[in-house]
């Protein structure tokens, strides 16, 4: 399969076919091999952003991060933590031929009311939707946050 190149920087990636034949590439923020989908190839380069341009190191992005809302375990695509360990970035990723709607930022935002970190992402690679939560509103930004 042919993935879509994406409004991110290239990144080299190592990967290996499976028993079944899949590929699969290593993740280098989560320590093992992962089955390529069109959502991990856009959360793959996400990572490789956060560590590459925005300065964070790997001990501070956690991938498929548990999020508790109202009982149901949820998980957060990524979520990146500052000096402090406290969340501060949290991103949506979708495949790239997703659309990103109101329902994906409403999503990120409820996983935000449980996690309250000051900036939230939503992409699928191709579009890149960066806000700034001030504990009252939501206000779209030009940037991707950094550390």
């Amino acid at each position: 399969m042919k993935y879509p190149t994406l409004n991110f920087p290239s990144i080299q990636l190592r990967a290996r076919r499976n028993t079944s034949g899949r590929t699969e590439i290593y993740d280098r923020v989560r320590s093992k091999w992962l089955v390529l989908t069109p959502e991990e190839w856009v959360r793959q380069h996400v990572l490789d952003f956060l560590l590459s341009h925005c300065g964070f190191l790997p001990q501070q992005l956690i991938a498929e991060y548990p999020v508790n809302i109202n009982g149901m375990s949820q998980r957060a695509d990524i979520v990146a933590v500052g000096s402090d360990s406290k969340p501060y970035i949290v991103v949506e990723c979708k495949e790239p031929d997703v659309k990103i709607s109101d329902e994906v930022l409403r999503q990120v935002v409820r996983y935000n009311s449980i996690l309250g970190c000051r900036y939230i992402v939503i992409t699928n690679g191709i579009h890149t939707y960066c806000y700034c939560y001030d504990g009252y509103n939501y206000t779209p930004i030009e940037y991707f946050p950094k550390l």
